[in-house]
């Protein structure tokens, strides 16, 4: 696993994307597998009540722009 490159902007993927890129964004920004960060991201949504998932996930969608 890399490091945050601060010269990489954080924007949806366009092609590493099951429901609109979120995460595959992520995984791009933070350099880290897109299933890994799937997986982690379920899993924190699952197992934390203080972690609304799906809320952060449709605010993510809006406010994260698309990949060129």
């Amino acid at each position: 696993m890399s490091t945050i490159n601060p010269g990489n902007p954080l924007r949806r993927s366009r092609s590493n994307k099951m429901i609109a890129g979120v995460c595959g964004g992520l995984a791009a920004w933070l350099g880290w597998d897109v299933t890994l960060v799937r997986v982690l991201y379920v899993a924190l949504s699952i197992f934390s009540a203080a972690f609304p998932g799906i809320l952060v996930y449709l605010i993510l969608w809006m406010v994260m722009p698309q990949a060129d």
